[in-house]
């Protein structure tokens, strides 16, 4: 199976699954679960990707752990979130605005679909490395993704620790990776894809690799990202957020500026 031929299969499959969450979500009023599906899939792609691929063993091997375990415990940290809190104030601005359009909250979960078919390129790249074995690349590869998983969890429990307290509401998080990075969870997720194109290297589908970084930076930094979750922090915290902004850098970590 090419890779087109997958990546097709991978669309069809995304766009049905979100076509069946969109309509659970409508019934329970919830967009949230929108990016539970979008975590979902990717797990799924991973193992896919790992089991279709043309590439050695070994690299399909690492891509389907890789991409599986990063997605699902993605997945479960977001749908816990969304099984015990109410709705993103992210999606209740988008569903005001859209004044709850059902049409057009479909629309947007068929586009999370062409989403999850495009970071799968990275994947389908990695997998179809035909000569990859045990050398600097792969421990590298390795490493990385250790230390991304390692930090995107730590970043995640953090926050959760935080919100957890009724004393922090209203307040912005500056525990821990949060005194660095008004985004660690973010930094350690787009740090993840470097893996695949490490595993990539060698592939005759190396440059598919680097949609994972590059096109997941763009996403985070200027569409659906930090755009969005600081435009709903700015609402809900105000100036404690704004100061935040001053101090902190936006994504990569960096220590702290302290105003005077």
């Amino acid at each position: 199976m090419n890779c087109w031929q997958s990546l097709g299969i991978i669309w069809l499959a995304s766009a049905l699954a979100m076509a069946a969450l969109w309509a659970f979500s409508m019934r329970v009023k919830n967009v949230g679960y929108v990016d539970v599906g979008w975590a979902g899939l990717m797990a799924v792609a991973a193992l896919f990707a790992g089991i279709v691929g043309e590439g050695a063993p070994l690299v399909r091997s690492l891509v389907a752990m890789f991409g599986s375990v990063w997605g699902a415990r993605l997945c479960l940290h977001l749908l816990h979130r969304v099984l015990n809190e109410e709705e993103d104030g992210r999606y209740r601005a988008l569903r005001e605005a859209w004044n709850g359009s059902p049409a057009r909250f479909f629309a947007f979960f068929q586009l999370q679909a062409v989403v999850v078919a495009l970071f799968s390129l990275p994947f389908l790249a990695a997998a179809a490395n035909p000569g990859y074995h045990f050398n600097a690349w792969l421990l590298l590869a390795i490493a990385v993704w250790l230390v991304s998983m390692a930090g995107e969890s730590l970043a995640d429990r953090q926050l959760a620790r935080f919100r957890a307290e009724p004393a922090n509401r209203g307040k912005t998080c500056r525990d821990g990776l949060w005194a660095w990075s008004r985004h660690p969870n973010y930094f350690f997720e787009w740090l993840h894809w470097f893996s695949y194109v490490l595993l990539a290297v060698g592939s005759p589908l190396f440059w598919f690799s680097l949609a994972g970084p590059v096109v997941m930076f763009a996403f985070l930094y200027r569409v659906s990202g930090i755009p969005w979750t600081e435009a709903q922090s700015l609402r809900s915290r105000g100036e404690d957020y704004a100061a935040y902004q001053r101090e902190v850098s936006a994504f990569f970590p960096w220590p702290p500026r302290r105003n005077p």
